[in-house]
C-alpha cells in the first residue's frame, strides 16, 4: 500500500513515515511535472530505506515503532 502511495502521491509517504519535512519539500517538488518524477524515485528509495530499519531494528531486539 505504501508502494502505491510512493508513486501517486509521494509527498505524503514522507508524513506516513514520520519525515514532515521532506514531505513538504517533496510536495514542492512535485508541484512541477517534471519534479513528480524524481519525487517518486526519491520516496520509493525512502520506503525501502524506512523498511530496513525496521528490520534492523527488529533484529537487535529494538522497539517496534508500528
Amino acid at each position: 500500500m505504501r508502494l502505491l502511495i510512493a508513486l501517486l502521491l509521494p509527498w505524503l509517504l514522507f508524513f506516513t513515515i514520520g519525515r514532515p519535512i521532506a514531505g513538504l519539500v517533496c510536495l514542492i517538488l512535485q508541484v512541477t511535472l517534471i519534479g513528480w518524477v524524481p519525487a517518486a524515485i526519491w520516496a520509493v528509495y525512502a520506503l525501502s530505506q524506512f523498511e530496513t530499519d525496521r528490520k534492523i531494528d527488529r533484529a537487535f531486539g529494538g522497539p517496534s515503532r508500528w
